[in-house]
């Protein structure tokens, strides 16, 4: 393996607000466009939920309690505490579990099985998500011009490549240039959400939790399917812990509940009250909250982010993969550390492997 360059691994370290924007541009990135597609996919006519008002205060509800509960108190203040070293991921995860358990024992097979499953979907996360969100991204822009909509597969793979070419410089550079972009976009969604809730205030009501209790009551079997889509809010959740080894637990937290949650709250309530408003726009809720003027330029912005949404999956992929080296559980590989002042920033680049593996005792 490639050794840091330097024999310090936190040296020169970087300001605390440089790592909390470089967490914003890789960390937040999936988690952050959810906003384009959760609420919609909640009313979708597959599931057969009337709309209504009650309705809209208890699926906004349910999100504000499931982004409360499962991101703010699950994943940044519980587990995040679970580091391996600094590392976070399933794989560190499993390594700390592992130390309860008798060596070779049936618990500590187990517990391995468990770890190398969650790695494994993991991965599978990480090899469709680049693609799917830019080709999603990318055809954003044939809402603006429909004329160009034979050019959204070249772009599509120009980009792709673009983004993985860029790897090589290390998550502190990109996390430099999509670090702005992403703190626009978190802005965007605040501002978008707090102008439609200044026109419904009441929508603030649905931080009662017993809007989403009456929902789920109400609806039995129906607001358990809608319960399914509500949780594409979180997605890009577990990004938080696989990435920790890039930023440090600190960054992170700060970066959440300084910008991300905030400004994410805003908007999904924006778009509850702008529903309240105007029932018709649940066919596209986010875009159509968006002012005229504005539409083309949310609608670039969009499509940065999305292509960004694919970052917190590859350099929590790297991170994974050099831990599964270190356990034993895939072969050697070249081993690049992009930062003297984080040990966690990493890359691997293209290059042969060998055999045996590394051993580790478990």
């Amino acid at each position: 393996m490639t050794q840091p360059a330097s024999s310090h691994y936190f040296v020169e370290s970087p300001s605390k607000r440089a790592l909390v924007i470089g967490a914003i541009g890789v960390v937040f990135g999936d988690i952050g466009t959810s906003p384009l597609y959760a609420l919609k996919e909640c009313f979708s006519t597959e599931h057969g939920i009337p709309f209504s008002d009650a309705a809209v205060m208890g699926i906004i509800s349910m999100l504000f309690w499931a982004m409360i509960i499962v991101v703010s108190l699950k994943y940044v203040m519980f587990v995040m505490r679970a580091d391996n070293d600094g590392e976070g991921g399933i794989l560190a995860l499993m390594a700390l579990a592992l130390r309860t358990a008798a060596p070779r024992s049936r618990m500590a097979k187990l517990l391995m099985m468990f770890g190398i499953f969650g790695a494994c979907m993991f991965y599978g996360d990480a090899v469709i998500t680049p693609a799917i969100s830019v080709l999603s991204a990318v055809e954003g822009l044939e809402i603006a011009a429909p004329g160009l909509s034979h050019f959204v597969i070249p772009i599509t793979l120009v980009i792709l490549v673009a983004l993985f070419m860029i790897q090589r410089s290390g998550t502190a550079a990109v996390g430099k240039l999509f670090g702005p972009i992403m703190m626009v976009w978190f802005a965007a969604l605040g501002a978008l959400g707090a102008y439609h809730m200044l026109h419904a205030p009441s929508i603030l009501m649905a931080v009662n939790p017993y809007y989403a209790v009456t929902f789920l009551m109400q609806h039995s079997l129906q607001a358990f399917v809608v319960l399914g889509s509500v949780f594409l809010v979180l997605t890009g959740a577990e990004a938080l812990y696989a990435d920790m080894g890039h930023f440090g637990i600190r960054p992170i937290r700060m970066g959440w509940f300084a910008v991300v949650m905030p400004c994410l709250m805003l908007n999904y309530f924006g778009q509850g009250a702008m529903l309240l408003q105007n029932p018709e726009a649940i066919s596209n809720p986010f875009y159509l909250m968006v002012p005229q003027p504005l539409l083309l330029p949310m609608v670039v912005l969009a499509t940065f982010a999305t292509v960004i949404a694919s970052q917190a999956v590859i350099s929590g992929a790297f991170s994974l993969t050099s831990q599964a080296i270190q356990l034993g559980f895939v072969p050697r590989m070249r081993i690049r550390y992009t930062s003297d002042a984080e040990i966690g920033q990493i890359y691997l680049p293209r290059s042969p492997t060998t055999w045996p593996p590394p051993t580790v005792s478990l």
